[in-house]
C-alpha cells in the first residue's frame, strides 16, 4: 500500500525545493493538501511524480506538474488576507492547495462532472473558505470580485481582456502563456486599470479549453 504522506514529504523535498519553491507557506500547504484524492483511482499511485497527470476520463483536463504549480503560486506572492479567483480549478487540487494561503478562494470550472466532483472534495477535506462555481473559464468570475490575485488553472494561448478587469488595483495574475519549448509563465499587475506584465519562468503545461487563440485565415 503507497504510503502517501510519505509520498507528499518526498514531493515538497525531492521536487518543490530543488525546483526554488522557497515559500514555507506553500510547502505547508502542499504537503497537507492529499494530491492522491484529486485523481481518478489509477492514478492515485502515481499521484506525486512530477509529470501531469489526467482528471477526467476523457483525458483532457491535467494537474499541473507539482514544482510547476508551485513555482505559479509562489510567483501570484499570496497573502494571508487576499481574495483569489482560480481559473480552471479541474478536480478541485489548486483551490484546495490556496485555501491553505489565502482568505478565500473561488474556483471557476466549467466541466460540470469535474465543478460538482471538486466542490464535493473540498467538502470532505472540511475546508470551507474555497467554494467551486461552475461557468465559462474565459468568462471567469466578475460577481464575486474584484480579486487580489487570479491563477489561471492551465495554459493559454490568449488571455481574455476581461480576466484582467477582474483584478484589484495592485492586484496579480499568474499564468502560463504558450505551448511547448516557447511557453512561459508571466505575472500581470494592475495599477490604475492598466496591466503590466513580467515573465516568470520557462514552462508549459496542458492548453485549458477555451484559450486557443484565434486562427487567421490565410488566402
Amino acid at each position: 500500500m503507497t504510503d502517501f504522506a510519505q509520498s507528499r514529504r518526498k514531493m515538497v523535498d525531492n521536487q518543490l525545493r530543488t525546483n526554488d519553491v522557497t515559500d514555507h507557506r506553500i510547502l505547508d500547504a502542499m504537503e497537507w493538501v492529499p494530491r492522491e484524492k484529486f485523481v481518478p483511482v489509477s492514478k492515485q499511485p502515481v499521484a506525486y511524480i512530477d509529470e501531469e497527470l489526467p482528471v477526467n476520463a476523457a483525458g483532457t483536463r491535467f494537474l499541473m506538474k507539482p514544482h510547476i504549480f508551485g513555482k505559479l503560486i509562489q510567483l501570484a506572492e499570496i497573502r494571508e488576507n487576499d481574495v483569489v479567483l482560480v481559473i480552471g480549478t479541474g478536480s478541485g487540487y489548486s483551490a484546495a492547495v490556496l485555501s491553505r494561503l489565502a482568505a478565500s478562494v473561488v474556483a471557476v470550472e466549467e466541466d460540470a462532472d469535474l465543478s460538482a466532483s471538486a466542490s464535493e472534495m473540498l467538502v470532505d477535506l472540511g475546508i470551507e473558505n474555497a467554494a467551486v462555481v461552475e461557468g465559462k473559464l474565459v468568462e471567469g468570475c466578475a460577481s464575486e470580485g474584484p480579486y487580489d490575485a487570479i491563477v489561471v488553472d492551465g495554459a493559454v494561448e490568449e488571455l481574455p481582456a476581461g480576466l484582467l478587469k477582474q483584478l484589484k488595483s495592485d492586484g496579480r495574475l499568474v499564468v502560463i502563456e504558450g505551448q511547448g519549448g516557447a511557453a512561459a509563465a508571466r505575472i500581470y499587475q494592475n495599477s490604475d486599470g492598466v496591466a503590466a506584465s513580467r515573465f516568470g519562468f520557462n514552462a508549459s503545461t496542458a492548453l485549458l479549453p477555451g484559450f486557443e487563440k484565434a486562427r487567421e485565415f490565410v488566402f
